[in-house]
This record gives C-alpha cells, sequence and structure tokens, in this order.
C-alpha cells in the first residue's frame, strides 16, 4: 500500500478549499497529489495547537472542520480511504493537561468511528508518537508513554475495542 505522508493542506487545484487550511499554505496540494493514481489511500495528520492559535474550542472546532472536509474530499471527489496517519496535542503547549489531550484524542477517535461506522472513507488514525520508558531522546512533547499516561492509554484501548466491534 502507498501513501503520500503530506499534512493534508489544500492547494490550487481547487483554491477554495484553502479556506480549511491553518492560515497559511505549505506547498503541497491535497487533491491532486493524492489524485495519482499509484497512491492506494489519503492521508492527513492534525496539530491544531501548532496551527492554530486561540482557546482550546477554537483548536477542536478547526480539527473538526479539518478532518470533515477531508474525509469529504477522500471520499466523494478522490475516491479513497483515508487514513488520520498523525495527530496530537503536545505537552510543550502553554496550559497544557492531559484533561485537554484526552478531549483531543475522543475528537478525533469519535470522527473516525462515525465515519467507519457509516462506512465512510475514514475508519483508522495513528497518533504521534507512543514510547517506551527510557526513550526520552525521542520526546517531542506529543509522545505517549501507554504506563505514564493511563487515562489516554484507556481511550486509545476504547477505541480500538470499538473499531473493532464494527466486523
Amino acid at each position: 500500500m502507498l501513501e503520500i505522508g503530506l499534512e493534508g493542506f489544500y492547494g490550487e487545484s481547487d483554491p477554495e478549499k484553502k479556506q480549511f487550511n491553518p492560515g497559511y499554505e505549505v506547498g503541497t496540494d491535497f487533491i491532486s497529489n493524492n489524485m495519482i493514481s499509484r497512491i492506494d489511500f489519503t492521508t492527513i495528520h492534525a496539530y491544531p495547537d501548532q496551527w492554530i492559535s486561540g482557546s482550546e474550542e477554537a483548536q477542536l472546532a478547526f480539527l473538526k472542520s479539518w478532518i470533515q472536509s477531508h474525509m469529504d474530499d477522500s471520499g466523494a471527489v478522490i475516491k479513497k480511504p483515508l487514513m488520520i496517519t498523525e495527530f496530537g496535542r503536545s505537552s510543550k503547549t502553554t496550559g497544557y493537561t492531559e484533561g485537554e489531550r484526552n478531549a483531543f484524542y475522543w475528537a478525533v477517535y469519535n470522527m473516525m468511528f462515525e465515519s467507519a461506522r457509516e462506512e465512510g472513507s475514514c475508519a483508522g488514525g495513528l497518533f504521534w508518537q507512543v514510547l517506551a520508558e527510557g526513550m526520552d531522546d525521542f520526546k517531542d512533547g506529543y509522545e505517549i508513554i501507554l504506563s505514564e499516561s493511563s487515562s489516554t492509554a484507556t481511550i486509545i484501548s476504547q477505541q480500538s475495542r470499538r473499531i473493532s466491534s464494527l466486523d
């Protein structure tokens, strides 16, 4: 299976879609890049704490719009499945709490689950990043160390069971 691994920014193939970008462009084009016949599925990343200034509510609103627009375009325009291949909330963000990160994870997971349940374009995702204890050199603020983040680990486990129940 082949995917591009870009963040999902919209470009010139549909300039009106740029309204969903987080205020800047990075020289990519989600639609045209993923229309390449040899690409098997589309991917996006989601880091609203890096991309959007303001409140947690504003970031969650952006997140939902970002994911929904890509689910819609993956299914209706590109006609390929979507994976959210990186997402997270940084512990290095001012005012960070684990509860805030958990709310963010639930928002992403709920959108994935609802799409999968309705046989939509998005049925899965990969958060950034899981580490084992002692891997301190790899910490970037987005890491999850399961033994140190039991409430987040529980959310991840619950999502796995929910998706598995759809078989």
